[in-house]
């Protein structure tokens, strides 16, 4: 058994929606983990349709449960998306953040882009949630989760809001820039 833990809370962009769970971004940062010889078990706690909300009401069961070593919260997309007040959404992630750091857990926070039909002044206050997070010291975040996909419609399912199997490895590159910081090699 793999001696850290990293737990990944989050909802369908997390949960490998529409597609087989090893296909899932979560799935392939396991094997990433494991092919550059990092001794870390992801749990992957994520629930399709979770809001920030949900999240921060399951998150201290599970850093109990597994007591991660990082924590990856990727939440916000399906509150952006029912036009929740941000004030909230910002609320409730930093409410995770804390929770995670007052168990010794690294924290990497994942954001993403809203579609543009939401209107400039939601959406740029939608982003300054993300951006905001990024300027704090005590943790890590990837503004974009889905840099490099969101800009082409061929790497999204039939739905045009969850990615296909063939752009998992863009998401687990993005992921990879911040995380790979916030890991301990295993000198055996």
């Amino acid at each position: 058994m793999a001696e850290n833990t990293i737990l990944v809370i989050g909802d369908s962009l997390s949960a490998a929606y529409g597609i087989e769970p090893k296909q899932g971004w979560v799935a392939l940062l396991q094997e990433k983990l494991t092919k550059e010889k990092f001794d870390y078990r992801v749990i992957n706690a994520s629930v399709s349709g979770d809001t920030t909300s949900n999240g921060l009401a399951r998150l201290p069961a599970a850093l109990k449960k597994y007591q991660p070593d990082i924590t990856i919260i990727q939440l916000g997309a399906n509150d952006g998306l029912r036009g929740l007040d941000t004030a909230v959404i910002k609320k409730n992630l930093e409410q995770m953040i804390a929770l995670a750091k007052k168990e010794k857990s690294k924290v990497l926070v994942l954001g993403i882009r809203l579609p543009t039909n939401y209107g400039p002044q939601y959406t740029t206050q939608f982003e300054q949630i993300f951006t905001g997070l990024a300027k704090r010291k005590d943790i890590h975040v990837v503004s974009l989760l889905l840099k490099g996909i969101d800009e082409n419609i061929i790497h999204f399912q039939a739905d045009g809001l969850h990615p296909t199997a063939a752009a998992q490895p863009i998401i687990v590159a993005n992921v990879w820039f911040q995380l790979s910081g916030l890991l301990r090699k295993n000198n055996n």
